[in-house]
């Protein structure tokens, strides 16, 4: 039976890595067991680990017959080559018996409706849900329960359910991340390896020095987060509109996962019992006794600064309880060669030429830098959304000095990436009064797309929409989305699919400094509260951005001006060579990231893409002449093929299978 408080449904949500482990944990303390089955989903890493599909069908089975629920994770993002495979895992999914699916990638909704599938969505974390505009376009589309992004704040989620009545899914326990929801491509660009897809190789656990000013600050793994623990917190998780509480740990064992489990579903009881009288510290030390890091609330009652890191180790390794690190710190390879024949052998094999002229679209932090970008003839200029300090946010008065001397070209308005209520408040004030002389808005939720569609203004979506397959493509295109950015981790073969199958327009990424990492997480904080311990100039940004270093780069840390930390790549990314490839792959626009150039270094390199867009065959003359402003040239995640994980890394199988044990 489901609990209740004051009318309020409670569940408490457990995780089970392998049917035996479910065995034991759905006879426990729980309301329902979510799991994964032996594909699409983010914990397809550990042998031996996941469900069968008879499993699935006996764990459903049993989990009714104790009037409990099953939930499937299928949360991976899906490339073109699984859409099959995900079609028939639907299908058996639906006839299956389970409660509901955990999802991430859209093309998984879209194949439920496609197929008149009746499977109840949840979507994922990775949804990065964070606003009630997201909340209410996921309704539209049959979405009963959100998994709250992990940065909100419990007023944010007891807003979010008065406001729409959603089902809100909580993370109370376990393992977090430092970088929201999907907006973390460090693994998939230095190791191919997508933790959009289940393959994170956890480069927030490695030892960095950080440097500002030409100082070094104490501060040895400032990414590791600590463990969430709301255990002490059940009265203000009820309160918050939380209908379930979700303990993380897909890979830990039994014994662990029963503690878990059996305390806080007593605490659970015991509060319901008798509210006023509830002892929130029954537990606590049996729990803090038995973490596998220190613990934390999060972002439970606000932004929890540096509070929030880690500082325990286990074992002989940093952080796990195996003792064993995920991975070492590794360089972004370098631009070479033999790489570029087999990118533009693949491409090579797609003919799919564009029906106009490709275009150069600009990404910019400052006036300066579009000014420069459309003195080289740069066909798009977004103005970002999260403008970099020292910069300030664009002013009306600088979109219309720009718009003045934009000639042939078009301006587009960025959104910010994460945007809570009073964004959505600033930009529809702004965009629903005079019309602003903007071409068009760039989007980067589902939410702003919700919220704008209507306001006269044509959309271009950005690449965190993490647009990985031609369903996806289509779903946002349906949406009034008129031309998409590809994500930035797809490998190669992955690119030349979408490239291949999608009709929508669409922008790649060919060059800059991209952020890998995105946070609320403020990195400059190290630097402020804490006395350098030694002076160490940075040796390819100004030494006034903070840097993250390990002996293998240097990766800048841009703080833009909502407070939010962007964790760029150390080296440069840069496409020259295979322009031509691209372009006869149909390729529709060339995107530079530009917000950390310097204006005449951003006009050098506007000008050599509209060059080489002119006259494809001399793309690979002028790459000889270009110059990196940074620690060198990187092919990012097309330095890798995709597929086989072994393959991808040049790793034998048994270095990858004990580089990812937890």
């Amino acid at each position: 039976m489901a609990r209740y408080f004051n009318g309020k449904e409670v569940e408490l949500l457990a995780p089970a890595g392998t049917f035996e482990i479910f065995k034991e944990v759905i006879q426990a303390n729980c309301d329902a067991v979510y799991f994964g089955g032996p594909s699409l989903n983010m914990r397809l890493m550990r042998k031996g680990y996941n469900f069968t599909r008879e499993e699935i069908v006996e764990a459903a089975k049993m989990a009714h017959s104790l009037d409990k629920k099953v939930y499937i994770t299928v949360n991976n993002l899906l490339n073109e080559n699984e859409l099959d495979e995900a079609r028939d895992y639907l299908q058996f999914l639906d006839g299956a018996g389970v409660d509901a699916l955990i999802v991430q990638d859209f093309a998984i909704l879209e194949l439920i409706k496609e197929m008149n599938l009746s499977l109840a969505v949840h979507s994922s974390v990775m949804m990065n849900v964070h606003n009630v505009e997201m909340v209410k376009a996921l309704q539209e589309l049959g979405v009963s329960r959100v998994v709250s992004s992990r940065e909100m704040d419990l007023q944010e989620t007891r807003y979010l359910k008065a406001v729409t009545g959603i089902e809100i899914e909580y993370f109370v326990h376990g393992d977090m991340c430092s970088v929201h929801g999907a907006n973390c491509y460090f693994s998939s660009m230095v190791f191919g390896m997508s933790s959009n897809r289940g393959k994170c190789m956890k480069p927030c656990r490695w030892d960095y020095r950080i440097k500002k000013d030409g100082y070094v600050f104490p501060a040895e793994y400032p990414l590791a987060v600590k463990d969430m623990y709301m255990y002490e917190n059940i009265p203000e998780l009820i309160h918050g509109g939380i209908t379930s509480f979700k303990i993380e740990g897909r890979m830990r064992d039994t014994a662990f996962v029963l503690m878990l489990v059996n305390a806080y579903g007593d605490a659970i009881d015991r509060y319901i019992a008798d509210p006023v009288g509830f002892e929130r510290t029954r537990d606590s030390k049996l729990l803090y006794e038995n973490r596998k890091r220190d613990f934390s609330t999060a972002y439970a009652f606000g932004r929890p600064g540096l509070s929030n890191i880690n500082k325990r180790y286990e074992g002989t390794g940093k952080f796990y309880s195996t003792g064993k690190v995920f991975s070492t710190p590794t360089a972004e390879r370098e631009l070479g060669e033999k790489r570029l024949d087999a990118i533009r052998d693949k491409l090579a094999e797609i003919r799919k030429p564009s029906a106009s002229t490709a275009e150069v679209s600009v990404h910019v932090n400052n006036v300066a830098q579009a000014k420069a970008a459309l003195s080289a003839g740069a066909d798009h200029i977004y103005l970002s959304g999260d403008v970099f300090e020292p910069d300030h946010a664009f002013t009306k008065e600088e979109i219309h000095e720009l718009a003045a001397d934009k000639g042939k070209a078009k301006i587009y308005l960025c959104l910010p990436r994460m945007m809570n209520e009073l964004q959505f408040e600033m930009y529809d004030g702004l965009l629903s009064g005079d019309r602003l002389p903007i071409d068009g808005i760039m989007v980067t939720n589902l939410g702003a797309i919700h919220k704008f569609a209507n306001a006269g203004y044509p959309l271009i979506g950005d690449y965190n929409l993490n647009v990985y397959n031609r369903i996806s493509a289509e779903f946002y295109h349906r949406l009034g989305v008129e031309r998409l950015t590809a994500s930035m981790e797809l490998p190669l073969n992955d690119l030349a699919a979408l490239l291949d199958h999608t009709n929508p327009p669409m922008e790649v990424i060919v060059h800059g400094s991209p952020a890998l990492m995105y946070m609320e997480h403020d990195l400059y904080e190290n630097t402020e509260i804490f006395e350098p311990i030694g002076e160490e100039e940075n040796y390819f940004v100004n030494n006034s951005i903070l840097v993250m270093k390990t002996d293998k780069g240097e990766n800048p840390v841009y703080r833009d001006v909502h407070g939010r930390c962007h964790l760029m790549m150390a080296k440069e990314l840069c496409l020259m060579p295979v322009v031509r490839e691209l372009l006869e792959a149909g390729l529709s626009v060339l995107r530079i990231e530009g917000a950390t150039y310097k204006p005449e270094q951003l006009q050098q390199i506007v000008s050599a893409y509209k060059a080489a867009i002119a006259n494809p065959e001399t793309a690979e003359q002028t790459y000889t002449g270009m110059t990196s402003v940074y620690a060198g040239y990187t092919l990012g995640a097309l330095q890798f093929d995709g597929g086989d994980v072994g393959k991808s890394l040049g790793m034998k199988e048994e270095a990858v299978t004990t580089s990812i044990k937890s």
